[in-house]
């Protein structure tokens, strides 16, 4: 919580007190949140006051008003309902968080992802190779609902949720792009929510691979260090020749499209794709790994 302890009552009209984000180390660059942050900036120079004194006014904690002064945290409901009070402003910044409020979700995307997403959904084929996670286009919704969850309000964890499982629609449409799929086995052993999110989570990308048009590749644990440990990555390819490279590390995602860079990442997969079991091999992994559950 951001509100200061000694200072337990919030300002009239707002509503109970909320669960805030943890501060990002780079800023939002959403036009929302800029706009709440500049107004914010505006009205505490025009008042004379430090962010130091408006925290203290308002009962904040002193650090929360400067992180969404320089965009790398969310303003709360409770804090744009103390601001339109101390300032008043006639529910001026509880409007800007409304407009924060109907975008939030995209927010908490990755750089990149959104522009992605549009070179996914006409791709002919996909590969893919993720050290840590089951890919997003394979998870569950409870395996997803599990790993989208860390520090998100539950109501943008279902938007999220939902658009990942939307995602999927693109491998079962009627021209299907061809996948391959290569993970390292801590991504099999990992407990990721219960047991039972884990059963099904192996279950559906066992089923997966069991498809004649899906390839699923595990790395074994005895390999030991490989190419592919410096971050997931995606290479998708189309009709055309055409091929982009979408990489995330950190929450930072990355597209590329420039030839020279795809041809790397390109031989990068490829040289992890020889560190991997065959597929049948890697079906017999995965299945093993479910029966210990």
């Amino acid at each position: 919580m951001h509100r200061r302890q000694d200072h337990p009552h919030p300002p009239h009209g707002c509503s109970p007190p909320e669960v805030v984000m943890p501060a990002r180390s780079e800023p939002y660059d959403g036009p929302a949140i800029v706009t709440f942050a500049k107004e914010l900036e505006w009205r505490r120079k025009q008042a004379g006051l430090s962010k130091k004194d408006l925290a203290e006014k308002l009962g904040f904690a002193d650090s929360y008003g400067g992180q969404v002064e320089l965009c790398k945290n969310l303003p709360s409901e409770e804090f744009a309902n103390a601001l339109d009070t101390f300032f008043r402003v006639d529910g001026l910044f509880c409007r800007l968080w409304e407009r924060i409020n109907e975008t939030r979700h995209v927010a908490v995307v990755p750089p990149g992802f959104s522009e992605y997403l549009g070179y996914e959904a006409r791709a002919n084929f996909i590969r893919n190779f993720s050290p840590t996670l089951v890919p997003g286009l394979l998870q569950t919704e409870g395996y997803a609902r599990t790993v989208l969850g860390a520090n998100q309000l539950p109501e943008i964890v279902d938007r999220l949720v939902q658009e990942r499982l939307k995602r999927q629609e693109v491998l079962v449409g009627q021209n299907p792009p061809r996948t391959w799929f290569i993970m390292d086995e801590i991504v099999l052993r990992r407990m990721v929510g219960t047991s039972e999110v884990m059963r099904e989570q192996l279950s559906h990308i066992i089923e997966f691979a069991e498809s004649p048009t899906n390839m699923i590749h595990i790395v074994p644990f005895d390999v030991g260090f490989h190419d592919g440990l410096g971050g997931m990555f995606t290479i998708l390819g189309f009709e055309d020749g055409m091929a982009v490279v979408y990489t995330e590390s950190g929450g930072e995602g990355i597209l590329i499209n420039q030839p020279p860079r795809v041809t790397r990442h390109v031989v990068r997969y490829d040289l992890v794709r020889g560190h991997a079991l065959p597929a049948a091999e890697s079906l017999a992994l995965m299945k093993a790994v479910l029966e210990e559950l």
